[in-house]
């Protein structure tokens, strides 16, 4: 019984409802605009650090698969 007291609180404790502050959202404009620039440095920087690898495994799918 002492197991199911235990078990019942701490489904309680789960259910319980957390009241999260909310956000502050405004409609003011950005405090600095990016520039063509900086989007096309940025864009190239994240296919550098995510497509690159993924296509070196793939590409060489086929030497990971031998066994030495």
């Amino acid at each position: 019984m002492l197991a199911l007291r235990r078990s019942s609180g701490l489904f309680r404790a789960a259910l319980r409802q957390h009241l999260t502050p909310s956000a502050n959202i405004s409609a003011k404009p950005a405090k600095h605009n990016v520039s063509t620039g900086e989007h096309l440095i940025a864009m190239t920087a994240m296919f550098v650090t995510v497509l690159v690898p993924s296509g070196w495994i793939l590409t060489h799918l086929e030497d990971y698969k031998k066994r030495s």
